[in-house]
C-alpha cells in the first residue's frame, strides 16, 4: 500500500506525555517523499521521540501517524517489523556492536532477518561498505574506528536493506569538520542514488540546511515553522530569527521569569534592616 506521491510520513493531531510532561500537543506534519527533511528545535522538544513514534518504538495518546500509506499504530507486531525493515535508523552514537567486526556488524541484520546465502550477504556488505568509503576498514572493531568512521558503518547497516527511507538522531554531533564533511556529503549522495527519504533530527543548523530541501521547527509540542532553508531564512517570526541566529535574548528572554528586580532588590534589604 502506498501513501499520496508527495508525503511519505504524515502526521496528524499527534498527543504524546511522559507522566505530567506533555511533548507534543496536537502536533501536524508532512515529510516529502523523495527529499532531505530535517527537524529542528530547542532541546527537550522531543525531536528524537518524534522519531521513534514514527519507527512504532513508542505509540502517540492521540492522533494519528502514517507512514507509505500505513498506519503506525494499528499495525501488528508482525506488520510492524516489516516496516521498520523499510526505515534504516541511524543513531547518534552510532550503535555498533562492540564485540563484531565493522563487516559481521552490517551483515548481521541480514543474517537475522533473511536467508540469503553467506556469499550474497559478504556482497551485499563489501557494495554498502565500498558506498561510505571503508570497505579497507571491514576487519576492524567498533573500538579501532574514529568517531566519523563509525557513524558511517552506523549508515551502510542503515542501508543494508535498501531501505525507502533513512532517520537520522544528530548525525554530525561530535564530528570534527573533515567527517562532518563527509557525513554531508553522503547523506546528500545517498539520498540522490538511491532515491530515497532522508529524516534528520539536529542541532547543527547551518550543515543540516546546507543539503535539507525541508525543514520544520517544533517548540512546546507543535510546529512553529516550516518550509524550504530559504523561506524559515527570510522568515518575518522573531523567535524563528532568533532561533536560527542563536541569538541569546528575544522572544526566548535571557532572564527566567521573575519579579521584578529592583523591587526585589530593595525588598530584601529592607529585611536585613540596612
Amino acid at each position: 500500500m502506498h501513501g499520496d506521491n508527495t508525503e511519505l510520513v504524515r502526521v496528524r493531531d499527534l498527543h504524546f506525555s511522559r507522566g505530567t510532561k506533555h511533548i507534543f500537543r496536537g502536533l501536524s506534519v508532512d515529510i516529502p517523499r523523495g527529499k532531505i527533511t530535517t527537524i529542528l528545535g530547542p532541546s527537550g522538544t522531543g525531536k528524537t521521540t518524534l522519531l521513534k513514534l514514527i519507527g512504532g518504538q513508542l505509540r502517540g495518546n492521540q492522533g494519528t501517524i502514517h507512514v507509505d500509506g500505513l498506519n503506525v499504530a494499528s499495525l501488528k507486531r508482525r506488520e510492524l517489523y516489516q516496516l521498520r525493515k523499510r526505515l534504516g535508523m541511524l543513531f547518534q552514537s552510532g550503535a555498533l556492536l562492540t564485540d563484531l567486526s565493522v563487516f559481521e556488524n552490517i551483515a548481521f541484520p541480514l543474517r537475522e532477518h533473511t536467508d540469503l546465502p553467506e556469499k550474497l550477504i559478504s556482497h551485499l556488505v563489501l557494495m554498502r561498505l565500498h558506498a561510505v568509503g571503508l570497505r579497507g576498514v571491514r576487519d576492524l572493531s567498533p573500538a579501532e574506528l574514529s568517531g566519523g568512521m563509525a557513524r558511517r558503518a552506523a549508515l551502510a547497516r542503515a542501508l543494508v536493506f535498501d531501505p525507502m527511507m533513512i532517520m537520522y538522531d544528530e548525525p554530525f554531533t561530535g564530528q570534527d569538520p573533515i567527517s562532518m564533511g563527509i557525513l554531508i556529503e553522503l547523506i546528500k549522495t545517498v539520498n540522490k542514488a538511491l532515491g530515497i527519504t532522508s529524516l534528520m533530527v539536529s542541532h547543527d543548523l547551518a550543515e543540516s540546511l546546507s543539503i535539507s530541501d525541508y525543514a520544520v521547527i517544533i517548540s512546546e509540542g507543535l510546529v512553529v515553522e516550516a518550509g524550504t532553508p530559504e523561506q524559515l531564512r527570510s522568515s518575518k517570526s522573531e523567535w524563528v530569527q532568533q532561533f536560527l541566529q542563536g541569538k541569546p535574548d528575544g522572544p526566548v528572554p535571557f532572564q527566567a521569569a521573575a519579579p521584578d528586580y529592583e523591587t526585589e532588590l530593595l525588598g530584601s534589604l529592607d529585611r536585613s534592616g540596612s
